[in-house]
């Protein structure tokens, strides 16, 4: 039984993208349909945003709620591997930080949305890039 319940999460586990999430084309599908046009996953831009805006200096983070700590942070806990997973998910919340530290020093504006706030109104996330747009001079 142990091992027919590793390999269900090795499979579950292998499943999971880095990018074209769900939570990304749901993004991407609203800015798109109005009017806003990106590069997706650009690798010149430091962190590998999921969505660029190079001529106004914008980058645009999609969080899922459990790799970027949400829950971690409000306190739930893990319920197997504790030591394993409270040092990655701890790693991936220092790394954020460290990518919105490092951009916003080179003169970026950093955007990041958990993925349940995109799931639910993903017009009026792509709004609030757009009003972020608007107050950059170009």
């Amino acid at each position: 039984m142990k091992t027919k319940k590793r390999m269900t999460r090795s499979e579950n586990m292998s499943r999971i993208r880095s990018k074209n999430t769900s939570i990304e084309i749901l993004l991407g599908k609203s800015m798109w349909s109005l009017g806003l046009r990106y590069r997706k996953n650009d690798k010149s831009v430091f962190g590998k945003p999921d969505f660029v805006f190079k001529r106004k200096k914008i980058a645009v983070f999609c969080d899922s709620e459990f790799w970027h700590g949400k829950k971690f942070i409000e306190g739930e806990k893990f319920q197997t591997n504790i030591d394993f997973w409270e040092s990655k998910i701890k790693r991936n919340i220092e790394r954020d930080i460290e990518v919105t530290e490092f951009l916003q020093n080179m003169g970026w504006t950093v955007i990041r949305f958990w993925g349940k706030d995109i799931q639910s109104n993903p017009d009026l996330c792509a709004q609030k890039i757009i009003n972020q747009m608007n107050t950059i001079d170009f």
